[in-house]
């Protein structure tokens, strides 16, 4: 197949080249550095795929372009889907594919890493030390044994993450609303999600985005979380109310914020803006507290998360075109 790829970074090229290579794809791959949207969209004339990436823009109208040059099949180099108008793609006859599931290990571990560093606060330590100040004033942490650790939604990632607090001697309680067993089998206790956010010391969101989960954290779930509370996300920007975190941020409800992900994350994340103006005066907001980590959407950025969506992605547009295979659809 002929395949647009938007959205491209270099290591985009390097991981999609070799798994076309190495897996005996044979698909013709036109990398484009523009993120796809309805100015864009035009650039796929004469392809039968486009692949697309979490802050491209698959609405109605770029589906009616992407449709009307023929384009068959959008393949997402990633798991969440919430950018895709499905309805508008299932009434113009486009297919979508999806990768459901490319490192939960990557994930986890970075909100790991987010815990770890807002909790020791080794951001502010590393830069002290860097100016010869070697001073431990206002870098007290906690022990995380036996603190209890609230997951939102035990899919791979939230159960992997889980399986890593529980060895870290935590107490792990979740919602979800539909609990599995293999989350029971590690241990993991379901609670209500009221319970879970009066009884947690550390909330880490594990859900998809969609109606019921969009600013799921807003002000009264803040106001139900314990004093000091950290709050993780690696999950998708909106479903934190941005405004309410800040107010919770400068109440002390929030003790420790934690983003991979940000709701108006589209301008933003993926691109070098060193030498700009930031014009997000929320976002530039978030930035002014010290007990705020943000790493700008490089939860899935390992070299085998890459390697397993970029062999995922190409194996999706192998099976639509020959009809053999799997094909990770996504449908309404």
């Amino acid at each position: 197949m002929r395949i647009a790829i938007f959205s491209t970074k270099q290591y985009d090229r390097q991981f999609l080249n070799d798994a076309n290579a190495q897996g005996g794809h044979n698909h013709e791959l036109v990398f484009l550095e523009a993120r796809l949207g309805p100015e864009t969209a035009p650039l796929a004339a004469g392809f039968e795929a486009v692949c697309a990436f979490v802050n491209d823009r698959l609405n109605r109208k770029v589906l009616e372009i992407l449709a009307a040059q023929g384009v068959q099949l959008i393949v997402l180099r990633s798991a969440g889907f919430n950018h895709v108008d499905l309805r508008a793609a299932a009434d113009l006859g486009l297919r979508v594919a999806r990768v459901p599931a490319y490192s939960p290990y990557a994930v986890a571990e970075h909100t790991l890493a987010l815990i770890m560093a807002l909790n020791r606060k080794t951001h502010r330590a590393y830069a002290r030390v860097r100016e010869g100040n070697f001073s431990l004033e206002g870098l007290l942490g906690f022990d995380l044994y036996k603190k209890t650790v609230g997951i939102v939604g035990t899919g791979k990632i939230g159960r992997v993450f889980a399986g890593i607090m529980i060895g870290l001697g935590c107490r792990v309680i979740a919602f979800d609303p539909q609990p599995n067993e293999e989350s029971l089998r590690l241990g993991i206790e379901y609670v209500s999600f009221e319970e879970l956010l009066a009884e947690s010391d550390i909330i880490s969101l594990h859900c998809p985005l969609n109606a019921h989960t969009h600013h799921l954290i807003d002000k009264a779930a803040l106001q139900a979380m314990k004093p000091g509370v950290m709050l993780i996300n690696t999950s998708r920007g909106a479903i934190i109310d941005t405004r309410a975190v800040i107010h919770g941020l400068k109440s002390g409800r929030i003790g420790y914020l934690g983003l991979d992900v940000y709701e108006e994350e589209e301008e933003l994340f993926f691109e070098d803006l060193s030498g700009h103006v930031l014009q997000d005066d929320v976002f530039a907001r978030l930035l002014t507290f010290s007990n705020v980590v943000i790493t700008g959407h490089q939860g899935f950025f390992t070299r085998e998360a890459l390697g397993n969506i970029a062999q995922t992605t190409l194996e999706n547009a192998t099976a639509f075109a020959t009809g053999t295979g799997t094909f990770h659809e996504v449908t309404l």
